[in-house]
C-alpha cells in the first residue's frame, strides 16, 4: 500500500530488515518502537508513515544539528516540513506556526524543552496530530546512559495532546531500557522491533597500555592507517588539546574538537573533517551526533569510554560505508575515577533538594526560578536540579507555565528618532516608552520591565515581541540574560521531609545504576568472551556469531587492564586538617558527600562560591576511590 509512495519520494524499491515491520505497525495504528543500530535507516520508519498518515507527525529531537540535516533531506525529497527552535526569529516562528494551522506542514520538529512553554503548548493542543516520534528515545529511561530528564514527560504530553500513536527511535536501548520506554508509553511487546546489532566490517581491539605508553601506541595505530579519516576520542577537553598537538608535532595532522571550542570554529572543524581536508580529530563525545560521514575508517578510544552504550555509539561511526574499519580501545584503570567522579559529583545531598523544597513552600501561588541561582543556593549542579525539577513536577507538586528573560539590553543600530517615525498615534507612545523606560549606558541600554509596567502598564509580552521585531528589522542588537522558569505550585501541602527522602533515593538508585553500568563496561574490556558477540547480547541481539573472527578476543589476544599502583595511606591528622578548612568556609554543616567531594577535586556550586580550590584540602584525594574517601570522612566526621 505504501510502496509507491516509497518509490515516488524516496526513489527505494524495498526496504531494508526491520524498516518494513516498524512502518506496517505504524500505519496500523500501532505504537511502536524502532531499535536500530546507528546508521541503518531509522529516520525512515518516521518520514514514510508522516506522508501516509492524515494529520501532522510531531518529532522530539535532541540537537539543532540533527533536526537541521533531518529538514534538509525532507526537502529534498519534497516532504513539507519545519521547527520551531531557538535559532529563529520571531516571525519565522509565527510563520511556521500559520503554515501548521493551515496543515501545510506534514513534519514539526522540536526540542523536547519546547514543550515546557505553556504558549507552545496551547497553540499545539488546537493542531491535530497523527504521530509524537521520540528520536534517541533511550533518554527518557533513568537507567539509561544518556538519560535527560525532559523526556521523563513525553509520556503525559502523549496524553495531553491526544496524540494517538507514538514512534520511539534509538540506537543504544539495553533489555532494561527497553522494557523501561514500554512501559511509560504502553506499547505491546510485539509492536518493538530490534535489529541486529552485529556489524561484519568492524574490527574491535582491546589494548592494555600504562599511561606513559598510551601515546606511543595511539601513534602505532594511527601511522597503521595513514591519511584515513579517524576519530581518536579522549575524556577531557584540555587531553584533546595536548593529543591534537603532540601528534601534529609528529608528522601526523590532527585537529581538536570539544565543546569548549566557539561554535564557528566547531562547525569548521567539522566541515574540513567531512570534506577529507582533515583526516583526524581528537574529541571529547561532543563530536558524532549528526556526523554523518560513511568512510571513518578508525575509531580510536585514548581514555575509557563513559560506557559499553558510548562505546557502542562512538564506534558506530566507523565504516557506515560496508568497508572494513578498526575500533581500538587503549585501556587502563587510570581514567575510572574521572568516570566516577562524574556521577557521585551529580548526585545531591538530601538537604539539598530539601532547599528547593523549602523555597517552594514559601511560595503562594506561581515559583519564579533562575536555575543558576538556585543552583548556587541548593548546591546542586545544573543538570541534577533540572532532573529535581522534572521529578517535581511528576510528583504533581509544580507545573511549568513558561520562560522569559529577566533582563533585556540593546544597542542602537539607528537613532531613536528613526525608528519612531516608522509608528503612529498610540504605537508611536508605546515605542517612546519603550526608549524612556531604558537606563542607558555609553553603547548599551537596559529596559526596565518594572517602571514600564508601573509607568505605562504595558504589558511584558507586547514589551518583548516589540524589541524582537526592532532586532529583527536590524535597528537594534539584542542581548537576552538571565532565563527565569515559571511554574504553578500545585500541592502545597506535601511533607518536605518525606519527599526529600523519596527524591534522594531516587538519585541514590541512579547513581548506583551509573556506576553499575562503568563496571560492566571494564568486565567487557576484560572479557574471555568474542567481543562482538557480548557487544550485541548486551543491546538484546541475539542472532550475533558466537566467534566473530574480527576482534582481540577471537585472535586469542585477551586482557586484564594493569592494575593502579597502590596508594598511599593518608593520617587521619592530615585528613583533619584539609577538611577544617572547608569545613569552616560552609554556611551550614557540608554533608559527608560534600567534604569526599572537596577532597576528589570535584567543582560544586558550593566549592566555586567559597573559593575551595584555593584549600590546600581540594582534590588532594583525586587519585582515591570516591568509596574509599567516604568510608574515611564517615569515620572521622559521620
Amino acid at each position: 500500500m505504501y510502496h509507491q509512495t516509497l518509490k515516488k519520494f524516496f526513489g527505494f524499491d524495498s526496504l531494508r530488515t526491520g524498516q518494513e515491520e516498524v512502518i506496517t505497525r505504524v500505519l496500523d495504528g500501532h505504537s511502536a518502537a524502532a531499535i536500530f543500530p546507528t546508521g541503518s535507516g531509522k529516520s525512515l520508519c518516521y518520514q514514510l508513515p508522516a506522508i501516509e498518515l492524515p494529520h501532522l507527525t510531531l518529532v522530539i529531537s535532541p540537537l539543532l544539528a540533527l533536526m537541521k540535516d533531518q529538514l534538509d533531506f525532507l526537502a529534498s525529497k519534497g516532504i513539507p516540513a519545519a521547527s520551531i527552535d531557538s535559532s529563529q526569529t520571531w516571525q519565522q516562528t509565527q510563520q511556521v506556526m500559520q503554515s501548521i494551522r493551515q496543515g501545510e506542514i506534514k513534519v514539526l520538529m522540536i526540542s523536547v524543552e519546547r514543550l515546557k512553554n505553556e504558549r507552545f503548548r496551547h497553540f499545539i493542543s488546537q493542531v491535530p496530530i497523527s504521530l509524537l516520534v521520540v528520536d534517541e528515545a533511550h533518554c527518557i529511561s533513568e537507567w539509561g546512559h544518556n538519560f535527560r530528564p525532559d523526556y521523563l514527560k513525553l509520556p503525559y504530553y502523549q496524553q495531553s495532546l491526544n496524540i494517538p500513536q507514538v514512534l520511539l527511535l534509538t540506537a543504544t536501548a539495553t533489555p532494561t531500557v527497553i522494557n523501561d520506554m514500554q512501559d511509560k508509553f504502553n506499547i505491546a511487546k510485539d509492536d518493538i522491533v530490534v535489529t541486529g546489532f552485529y556489524r561484519k566490517n568492524l574490527d574491535l581491539s582491546i589494548l592494555a597500555a600504562q599511561d606513559d605508553e598510551k601515546l606511543d601506541v595511539l601513534q602505532q595505530q594511527l601511522i597503521a592507517q595513514p591519511n584515513t579519516p579517524s576519530i581518536v576520542y579522549v575524556t577531557l577537553q584540555h587531553t584533546a588539546e595536548e593529543i591534537a598537538a603532540t601528534l601534529t608535532s609528529n608528522h601526523i595532522p590532527a585537529q581538536a574538537y570539544h565543546a569548549g571550542m566557539d561554535a564557528d570554529r566547531r562547525q569548521h572543524i567539522q566541515q574540513q573533517f567531512m570534506a577529507g581536508e582533515i583526516n583526524c580529530i581528537v574529541a571529547t563525545i561532543a563530536f558524532g551526533m549528526g556526523i554523518d560521514k560513511s568512510d571513518i575508517r578508525q575509531v580510536i578510544h585514548f581514555d575509557l569510554p563513559k560506557s559499553i552504550e558510548n562505546y557502542s555509539q562512538e564506534i558506530g561511526r566507523a565504516g557506515r560505508d560496508g568497508e572494513n574499519s578498526t575500533c581500538t580501545v587503549i585501556a587502563n584503570k587510570s581514567g575510572l575515577n574521572v568516570l566516577q567522579n562524574f556521577i557521585y559529583g551529580d548526585t545531591p545531598d538530601r538537604s539539598s533538594i530539601a532547599t528547593v523544597l523549602n523555597e517552594i513552600k514559601a511560595q503562594s501561588q506561581q515559583w519564579e526560578v533562575m536555575n543558576n541561582r538556585l543552583s548556587k543556593d541548593a548546591n546542586i549542579r545544573l543538570l541534577p536540579l533540572k532532573t529535581l525539577l522534572v521529578y517535581l513536577e511528576i510528583r504533581q507538586i509544580i507545573e511549568p507555565q513558561y520562560t522569559y528573560f529577566a533582563d533585556y539590553r540593546y544597542k542602537l543600530n539607528i537613532s531613536q528618532q528613526e525608528i519612531l517615525t516608522h509608528f503612529n498615534s498610540e504605537r508611536r507612545q508605546f515605542v517612546e516608552a519603550i526608549f524612556a523606560c531604558s537606563t542607558k549606558a555609553r553603547v548599551w541600554n537596559t529596559l526596565d520591565m518594572d517602571a514600564l509596567w508601573q509607568g505605562y502598564n504595558a504589558d511584558r509580552k507586547r514589551v518583548v515581541a516589540a524589541i524582537d521585531y526592532f532586532n529583527e528589522k536590524g535597528w537594534i542588537t539584542l542581548e537576552s540574560k538571565q532565563m527565569t522558569d515559571v511554574y504553578a505550585i500545585k500541592n502545597h501541602h506535601f511533607d518536605i521531609d518525606v519527599e526529600s527522602e523519596a527524591l534522594y533515593q531516587l538519585f541514590q538508585q541512579k547513581e548506583h545504576s551509573e556506576i553499575k553500568r562503568i563496571n560492566s563496561m571494564i568486565a567487557f574490556f576484560e572479557s574471555k568472551t568474542c567481543l562482538s558477540y557480548q557487544l550485541a547480547r548486551y543491546f538484546a541481539d541475539h542472532h550475533a556469531p558466537e566467534h566473530c573472527n574480527h576482534c582481540s578476543v577471537c585472535r586469542g589476544k585477551t586482557i586484564t587492564l594493569p592494575s593502579l599502583p597502590p596508594l598511599p595511606e593518608v593520617s587521619d591528622q592530615l585528613l583533619t586538617q584539609w577538611c577544617d578548612q572547608f569545613i569552616e568556609a560552609c554556611d551550614f554543616p557540608p554533608s559527608v558527600a560534600a567534604i569526599t567531594r572537596f577532597l576528589n577535586g570535584m567543582t560544586t556550586p558550593l566549592t566555586t562560591k567559597i573559593k575551595a580550590k584555593q584549600f590546600n584540602g581540594f582534590g588532594q584525594l583525586e587519585a582515591y576511590p570516591f568509596e574509599q574517601t567516604f568510608a574515611h570522612i564517615t569515620r572521622l566526621y559521620g
